[in-house]
């Protein structure tokens, strides 16, 4: 069934996202901080573009957002320009942002006073999920509201689960980066073990990938690791964003993240040597140059 939503925040993610809901049939409306971006969504998608958040979520029935972080959040969410000074009482926000759990609880509670629901729903998936309408989502609130914004989520979803009460998304796409961090310094060592070895890295991957050692960042960049390729999404500059949050989060309730911590400080001496936009996928350089 064809709703009115808008989109907040046409980046990398937001833009196909949104794209997604368009060719689902729903009538969307977008606002990004760089007014031309928003255009050019408009001028491929059709729909309309906004100036401020408010104007955007005007008569939305859903608002989605994806942008960078907390205080970008909070951006879009207050004043008089804010999404929620647009909203309808009885809409509800979808927030797509990796932010951090306490945000999520803090902007909720602000909704719930204003008569609005509140979903947090950070995805992975990363660029090519989102190009190709396969991210999964991951979801923290209240189950009435899931229900009903679920089959507007699934235009680009592979997977979208409830998770919990508000701020379990965030908190499940913490464990996302806490797993992905440590498995790719592994596969970054062993590939680098591989080339070191004289190994022909195409073959060992296609033999291990079939073994216990399979995994989505084996298949996808271990032979572009072995090139010394990183131009595949996710940069590094937005990985350590997470797993600060993850690291700060761990402060919080007392979780031991030793390998995290570590691998974020691998990934700071990437961003010393100038690779702060290449993709995760970069630790390998820290082991074949010295």
């Amino acid at each position: 069934m064809s709703q009115n939503v808008a989109f907040l925040g046409l980046g990398v993610m937001g833009f196909p996202m949104a794209g997604h809901l368009a060719r689902a049939g729903h009538k969307v409306t977008v606002f990004n901080r760089t007014a031309a971006r928003a255009q050019d969504w408009v001028g491929k998608h059709g729909g309309k573009a906004a100036p401020t958040p408010a104007a955007a979520a005007k008569g939305a029935e859903i608002v989605f957002a994806c942008v960078g972080n907390d205080d970008d959040l909070r951006s879009i969410l207050q004043g008089p320009n804010g999404a929620f000074a647009g909203m309808a009482k009885g809409s509800v926000f979808v927030d797509h942002t990796t932010a951090s759990a306490e945000v999520a609880r803090e902007s909720a509670e602000r909704a719930t006073g204003l008569g609005l629901g509140f979903l947090d729903a950070p995805v992975s998936g990363g660029q090519a999920g989102a190009e190709n309408g396969k991210l999964t989502v991951m979801v923290g609130g209240d189950p009435t509201q899931f229900d009903r914004v679920k089959p507007v989520i699934d235009a680009y979803a592979r997977a979208c689960t409830l998770l919990g009460p508000v701020g379990a998304g965030q908190l499940t796409k913490m464990v996302n980066q806490i797993c992905i961090a440590g498995l790719v310094q592994g596969l970054s060592e062993g590939v680098n073990f591989a080339l070191k070895a004289g190994l022909d890295p195409k073959l060992v991957i296609d033999t291990i990938s079939k073994g216990a050692a399979q995994s989505w960042q084996m298949e996808n960049r271990a032979l572009t690791m072995a090139d010394g390729k990183f131009n595949f999404g996710f940069a590094v500059n937005w990985m350590r964003k997470d797993l600060d949050i993850c690291l700060n989060e761990a402060k919080r309730n007392g979780a031991r993240l030793p390998v995290t911590a570590l691998v974020d400080q691998f990934y700071a001496l990437v961003q010393a040597r100038g690779g702060g936009r290449w993709d995760t996928s970069s630790l390998i350089q820290l082991l074949m140059k010295d």
